[in-house]
Parts: structure tokens; C-alpha cells; sequence
């Protein structure tokens, strides 16, 4: 079977007709061509690279259908620079190089994001506790929660 659906990701709206059992991170990388949201954990949730914004809320889009995200504004990372502009949290990951491979980066953006919104001022074991959903082989987190300690608050 298949429905017709119109989401908004980053400002552009897509209305496609899709096969129901598609996953939203398939939508966003197949469909919009987004393909800053990725899957690294095949479809399982437990990684957190495929991690988007849904209405503002930080969301794993291998567990979503895209027929659920019907008529709802979807951000990804491609979304978060404004006109080229960084965001601070973006700025502090390439400061602190917060970063070495890269595949996970754009789930903890995506995540820390909405987690700062909720929590502009956290603590090292808050910001630790918000990164539980999202692994990251490379780093060893010291430098990204350093970053996101750095972004907090501007």
C-alpha cells in the first residue's frame, strides 16, 4: 500500500506518494536528499546517528514511519546553519574538535540542539546523561561535552 504525505524538512515541503513501510530516515535520504541523517545502526535505535528534530523534539527517524511525520516540520543538520552561519554549538564541536569521523556528529547536533533549548545552563553529568542515545566510537566524549559546555548558554 501507499499514502500521499507532505512534510516540511529544513523549510521545503515534500509531498510524495511513498510506500507505507517507509522509514522516515529513508524519506529524508532518499526522498529530500538530506543525507546529514544517518544510519548506522541498521534500524535499531540504539546509535543515535539517524537523530532529527520533529516539531523542535529530537527524534531517532530509523524508528519512525514516514506516513507518522504527515503534515509535521522536520530539521535535520543540513537545517541548523542559518544563510552559512554556524550555530554555537557547531562552532564549539569544530573548536573543540568535538569531532574525528564524523558519522555521528549530525544525531549529537541534532540531539544537543534541542537538548540546550530545554537546558541552556547543564551540567557536565546532564550534558553526559543527554549524550546516553547517541555513540560514538571515535572520541571518547571529553571533547564534545566540552563543547557543548562551551555552547550552553549563547
Amino acid at each position: 500500500m501507499k499514502t500521499t504525505v507532505n512534510i516540511t524538512i529544513n523549510g521545503e515541503s515534500y509531498e510524495e506518494t511513498i510506500p507505507n513501510r517507509m522509514l522516515l530516515v529513508d524519506f529524508i535520504r532518499e526522498v529530500a536528499v538530506q543525507t546529514g541523517t544517518h544510519v548506522g545502526c541498521t534500524y535499531e535505535g540504539v546509535c543515535g546517528a539517524c537523530t532529527i528534530q520533529l516539531d523542535g523534539e529530537a527524534v531517532k527517524s530509523c524508528l519512525m514511519l514516514a506516513v507518522q511525520a504527515d503534515g509535521h516540520e522536520i530539521k535535520t543538520v543540513e537545517g541548523l546553519a542559518t544563510n552559512g552561519e554556524l550555530t554555537p554549538l557547531q562552532t564549539a564541536f569544530n573548536e573543540h574538535h568535538a569531532l574525528q569521523c564524523g558519522y555521528c556528529t549530525p544525531g549529537i547536533l541534532m540531539n544537543m540542539d534541542e537538548f540546550l533549548k530545554k537546558n541552556p545552563n547543564p551540567t557536565e553529568d546532564e550534558i553526559r546523561h543527554g549524550l546516553v542515545g547517541n555513540l560514538c566510537r571515535c572520541t571518547g566524549y571529553a571533547h564534545i561535552v566540552d563543547a557543548v559546555k562551551d555552547a550552553a548558554g549563547k
